[in-house]
């Protein structure tokens, strides 16, 4: 989801790879051990969670998160928490990474020391200040100076043990100066509105003497007004530190009036003293990403000389295969590539054309697709984005079995445990991969149309019988199945790494079938070990073979297979959030027209927060059901085509953040979130299922009905059209939700990046072109196919590249002159702002 910036498009994507933590402290106890997680948070918002790792003081996570950020934060933080079934689990220590500082960190593996969890660490959110100073003559003549402190509102301020209950205490700071005056405290709510003044004088009469006070007359702008947030609490330890701000009276200036947003900050020497090294450290590896897309016209030159690029004689001077020759990683290359190619419909071309190009080079066919090409990474990633469905219906439920059974597989006898029996082991391993076997080899008519397209040009090069077999099998089975089935939780088969005995059995079974897939002669000598050779006698019938030919048959063969006519309902999502029900035209319902209800709420006129109830829901590609708990029936099922809208509903409707609503014909649900990303998630998916129902609604109502009118429009008539235009809608194709101007973006950043290698491959062509003797080692890693033709095809890359540059430049200078200091979209002590200034003045020197 992007967030819109004056006709520009800004994406937000994080992917992290949580590692280890270790030297966490011992637990005071007699155990000492700790059952951790980690958690990982927008600001103060959680959005993932690990399992748990029980008794170590060195947990090993190994867990990877990717998620689009629908929203700004500030900072990127990781909590690590001791599990206590008897308490609420206690915080250990977190990792709080600035947002300004994510590029430092940007894929490396980096241990962070754990820092200690205080009110002082948890300060997030902004006030909005209003300061005027005035003159004010007494009976007696004398002038006085009053201050008029305006506390207007707070926004984003941190949730304490569940609740938030708000007040603001202002107090000016000066010799001889202590009082502070409070605001009301406002309760339930992290926004409060506030809107109190507070005057305070601030120079003495000319008339008074020192005799007659301690302090010599006040110099205004030695002040400074102190403003602090306090959550109200019931405890017996006080009020809590939500976060605070100082501001110098010298900013009021000559004109006397100061009107900004400040972000809260942590108090000066705030906390209590703790060594870092006794909390550990966590490692960590992530990859934040920040897309500005342009509206798409801009890209037209780059995006025209990409999809062209199946069409080029040699492929080799396109500008795709150039993006992979330039690239660090060939993989860096072919994730934008495949997306865009397949946004387009023009994947299995451009396949085509640089697999063609690759088996003309290969000497020896048993090596083909083998090593680290463009050909075998955007085969790979083609087929991650195109049968990931396919992977969910055919490997899931036995993958879940697998994991919930815990039975023990181990056939190593030197790994056995006492408790365990050899035989009864290597029975219950051959039943695994029997079982996944058959599903794999009976799902060719699952297979999706673009991988049977792409398995069919593979089998239709010029190789022997054996190696058109092991050309589909080697990316089918080893590159696709095999490695689904190693690691679960990288493909979303499971939300977590599995436990190290299960994850034992997972990479016996992996290894297993990757060998049965290969139709290798000899498939005994595949194995290293002893023990899985003489396991893989059990599957040394014919039958295997033949069924693995024939499912390689059916899936190399182009274009008799239409998914969409697939009956079998694909799981797409499913998940516990609160729910309520409104009924849109009251007809047969218990509640009277227009009120909420569900069990509790039937025929009631008040809407309260009994009213959402937590709920089990599922989504497939034909229904969404809500169940009382995971795996009870449905209790309600709702057929997709009934969907006729999925939007957010506004936070102001039930004082409720991540909220969004389902319109049905006869009612909407109003459904709650857990947390932003999961809300995002949520809309998408559902969205991207009914956007092509009929009946789709053009308006909506953004804001809930309650006590008698819609909240957002003020009309009363509970069925009143919307006042809302829909958001726009989504590709139908659920599999390839991809957008074409954000994957050109990346694609020009990757050749900005690599810039200086782009003039170096410039400079290999004009070598090629009049040098005819050995090949110059510094040019020795480019393939160079037609010199004249890729130089070329180079200028015009520099060309889009340098125009895409000089537009982004533009952008950030017309920004950095309309942005406001001071403003709700920049807050006076945003540090990620001044790293954005900086950024600027370093930008406007630089040109390719």
């Amino acid at each position: 989801m992007a967030v819109e910036e004056e006709g520009l498009r800004v994406f937000q994507s994080v992917k992290i790879k949580i590692g280890e933590a270790k030297n966490i402290p011992p637990y005071p106890g007699p155990n000492r051990m700790r059952d951790c997680y980690c958690t990982v948070n927008l600001d103060q918002e959680e959005v993932f969670r690990t399992k748990i790792i029980e008794k170590s003081l060195c947990p090993f996570y190994g867990e990877d998160f990717y998620c689009e950020i629908p929203r700004s934060f500030r900072h990127l933080s990781f909590y690590i928490f001791d599990r206590d079934v008897f308490r609420r689990d206690s915080s250990i220590g977190k990792v709080a990474v600035k947002k300004e500082d994510l590029q430092k960190y940007h894929g490396k593996d980096t241990w962070f020391q754990l820092q200690p969890v205080s009110a002082d660490s948890e300060v997030q959110g902004k006030v909005h200040l209003e300061l005027r100073l005035s003159e004010v003559i007494t009976d007696s003549g004398a002038i006085n100076h009053k201050l008029a402190t305006r506390v207007l509102e707070c926004q984003g301020l941190p949730i304490v043990n569940g609740q938030c209950d708000p007040y603001a205490a202002v107090s000016l700071l000066g010799p001889s100066r202590s009082e502070a005056k409070k605001t009301k405290v406002k309760r339930k709510t992290n926004n409060p509105q506030f809107d109190e003044v507070f005057y305070f004088e601030v120079t003495r009469p000319l008339s008074y003497t020192k005799r007659q006070f301690d302090v010599e007359e006040e110099d205004v702008d030695k002040l400074a007004l102190r403003v602090d947030l306090w959550n109200a609490s019931n405890l017996k330890f006080g009020d809590e530190f939500l976060g605070g701000v100082r501001v110098p009276l010298r900013a009021l200036g000559q004109a006397g009036v100061h009107d900004a947003w400040y972000f809260l900050q942590p108090r000066e020497n705030g906390g209590k003293s703790v060594k870092v090294e006794e909390l550990g450290s966590l490692r960590l590896n992530i990859v934040y990403t920040e897309d500005h897309v342009f509206p798409s016209e801009h890209y037209s030159p780059l995006r025209d000389l990409l999809l062209h690029s199946a069409n080029v004689q040699p492929v080799s001077s396109s500008t795709a295969h150039t993006l992979g020759e330039v690239c660090r990683e060939k993989q860096e290359a072919a994730i934008p590539l495949v997306r865009l190619f397949l946004h387009y419909g023009k994947i299995v071309p451009f396949i085509s054309a640089i697999a063609h190009a690759e088996v003309n080079r290969t000497q020896d066919p048993n090596t083909i697709f083998r090593g680290n090409s463009l050909t075998s990474k955007c085969i790979d990633e083609t087929m991650k984005l195109a049968g990931m469905h396919y992977l969910q219906v055919t490997l899931r439920p036995i993958i879940d079995e697998i994991c919930a059974e815990h039975k023990p597989c181990e056939i190593d006898p030197v790994k056995l445990k006492e408790s365990e029996n050899l035989d009864t082991n290597r029975e219950n391993l051959h039943h695994y991969v029997d079982r996944i076997f058959n599903v794999i080899t009976t799902s060719g008519v699952r297979c999706p149309t673009v991988m049977c397209d792409i398995f069919f040009l593979l089998r239709e090069f010029r190789f022997d019988q054996d190696v058109r077999y092991t050309a589909v099998s080697s990316f089918i089975f080893l590159r696709f199945f095999a490695p689904a089935i190693l690691s679960p939780n990288l493909f979303h088969l499971r939300p977590h790494h599995p436990d190290p005995a299960t994850s034992r059995t997972l990479t016996l079974i992996s290894k297993t079938i990757q060998t049965l897939g290969s139709l290798a002669k000899s498939k005994s000598a595949n194995f290293k070990e002893s023990y899985m050779a003489a396991f893989y006698e059990y599957f040394n019938e014919q039958k295997y073979a033949d069924a693995v030919k024939n499912f390689l048959d059916l899936i190399s063969t182009s274009g008799k297979w239409d998914q969409k006519s697939i009956e079998t309902p694909i799981m797409l999502k499913e998940g516990s959030v609160k729910l309520t029900i409104k009924r849109i035209d009251g007809k047969g319902s218990k509640s009277t027209k227009g009120r909420f209800y569900d069990k509790r709420a039937q025929g009631r006129n008040r809407f309260g927060m009994k009213n959402f109830k937590k709920r089990w829901f599922r989504l497939t590609n034909h229904e969404f059901t809500y169940h009382k708990t995971k795996g009870e029936g449905a209790l309600c099922s709702i057929p997709i085509e009934n969907i006729l809208a999925v939007e957010r509903l506004e936070e102001e409707s039930f004082k409720m953040k991540n909220m969004f609503q389902v319109i049905q014909p006869e009612r909407a649900l109003y459904i709650q979130a857990n947390n932003c990303v999961e809300a995002r998630d949520w809309i998408d998916i559902l969205t991207k299922v009914s956007q092509c129902n009929r009946k789709r609604l053009s308006t909506y109502h953004p804001s809930a009905y309650l006590n008698g009118h819609w909240l957002c429009c003020k009309l009363s008539a509970d069925t009143a059209p919307g006042c809302t235009p829909c958001t726009g809608g989504l590709p139908a194709n659920i599999q390839l939700d991809v957008d074409g101007d954000r994957e050109t973006e990346r694609i020009y950043s990757l050749f900005s990046t690599y810039m200086t290698k782009l003039i170096k491959m410039q400079e290999a062509c004009g070598s090629k072109s009049v040098y005819d003797g050995p090949e110059l080692e510094e040019y020795s890693t480019f393939v160079i196919d037609d010199p004249q033709e890729t130089y070329k095809t180079l200028k015009l890359i520099v060309s889009a590249v340098q125009t895409l540059e000089q537009q982004h430049t533009k952008y950030k200078r017309d920004k950095f002159k309309k942005t406001k200091i001071g403003s709700q979209e920049h807050p006076i002590g945003d540090k990620s702002f001044q790293c954005y200034i900086r950024q600027q003045s370093e930008s406007s020197t630089y040109s390719i």
